[in-house]
């Protein structure tokens, strides 16, 4: 039997979820987390280092799970949904260390300031990780619509 494309995309995004959340922290590298925010070449390298090492993550997770609960998910779809995943998880994660800047350097904090953030984010430390995760947890469902369609 196959599974519906709702059934397979909150089986996709549930998955992505969690395994996202592991990899963003238990699964980055302390040098990576550091880094990523960096301008120039030794940045942009850490956060891609960062963020092929999550999509890898996402990967194996889901492959795994399409095993073994028959989920029917095509290569080409998954791969498309990963490369969702992935560009829009570098554009986030070259903020690291960006969000308490006077003048919004990076795209997803001058995003932040156009939405009238910037006070929230100037006075609550927690505030770019929170926005920073928002981000990722609605690409994340795009994506997943892309992976189980």
């Amino acid at each position: 039997m196959t599974p519906s494309r709702a059934a397979r995309t909150a089986a996709v995004l549930a998955i992505t979820d969690h395994v996202h959340t592991w990899a963003d922290y238990w699964g980055q590298k302390d040098t990576d987390a550091k880094a990523k925010g960096l301008a120039g070449a030794e940045g942009r390298a850490a956060c891609a280092r960062h963020v092929a090492n999550h999509t890898a993550h996402l990967a194996a997770a889901l492959v795994a799970a399409n095993g073994l609960l028959g989920l029917r998910l095509r290569p080409a779809r998954l791969a498309a949904g990963l490369a969702l995943a992935a560009a829009t998880h570098y554009v986030a994660d070259r903020s690291a260390g960006h969000w308490a800047d006077p003048e919004p350097s990076t795209y997803l904090v001058r995003l932040a300031h156009k939405r009238g953030k910037q006070g929230w984010v100037q006075a609550d430390p927690g505030a770019g990780p929170h926005l920073d995760q928002a981000w990722h947890r609605a690409w994340h469902l795009l994506a997943a619509a892309v992976i189980a369609r």
